[in-house]
């Protein structure tokens, strides 16, 4: 009896490990599954601009700050840099973009170590370029932020890891977002997180707007419509 007790509870353990990986591939699969819906319906361009990643990037009002680019918004609320890597075959790939905007990280801060955040980047770097070798990506550094400023060394640190691997290559960029959003005491200035301290004001998208529209000039002005692998087809 009591080795039978065992074996049961041995096979539950099991079953909850196995079993993990795919609750968490679910967690997003209703917000992926929109996208690919949205896309049937009305098929956004091909060759222009995709935005990636977390809230910050959801909640930015694309049209709005690049009046003067095509940008598809592919941004997911809560989700961290593993899930946009996870995830590069069915929201960049099927857009064939000349130019990936990311933003995640953020979310990483409580649970994940700083390498395993750049890591992922570089997977995503990677994968991006396995199918789509001219397309240029742009990472958004983690944002300084009143809710996590007991976190910000650890953003420093895997900032300045992702740094440094963009440096490495041409078709990806960096984009410093901590020194321009701390005021004169060198904390976050309160103007531009809206209540929950995390979150951008209308301001705080005007600085991140600023900052990466001359990368997103530069790279359109240089870089084609990217050919498609026939691997990613």
């Amino acid at each position: 009896m009591i080795r039978s007790r065992y074996c049961l509870g041995l096979s539950s353990l099991l079953a909850l490990f196995c079993a993990a990986p795919a609750l968490a591939q679910d967690r997003w699969e209703r917000d992926i599954a929109a996208f690919e819906a949205s896309d049937r319906i009305t098929p956004p361009p091909r060759g222009e601009i995709v935005f990636v990643g977390s809230s910050t990037i959801r909640n930015w009002d694309l049209a709005a700050s690049f009046p003067e680019f095509k940008t598809i918004n592919r941004g997911f609320g809560g989700s961290e840099m593993a899930d946009s890597t996870r995830f590069v075959d069915r929201i960049v790939v099927p857009y064939s973009p000349r130019v990936v905007v990311v933003y995640a990280g953020d979310n990483d801060m409580m649970n994940t170590p700083s390498e395993e955040i750049a890591i992922q980047f570089e997977r995503f770097v990677r994968a991006v370029h396995a199918k789509l070798p001219d397309t240029r990506i742009l990472y958004i550094g983690i944002k300084p932020s009143l809710l996590r400023w007991a976190q910000v060394d650890r953003m420093r640190v895997v900032n300045d890891m992702i740094r440094k691997f963009c440096e490495r290559d041409d078709r990806v960029g960096f984009v410093d977002t901590d020194q321009v959003m701390l005021g004169w005491d060198e904390k976050p200035r309160k103007e531009l997180y809206v209540a929950d301290g995390l979150h951008l004001t209308p301001l705080g998208y005007q600085i991140l707007t600023a900052l990466v529209r001359p990368y997103l000039l530069a790279a359109v002005a240089l870089t084609p419509p990217p050919a498609v692998s026939s691997a990613s087809r």
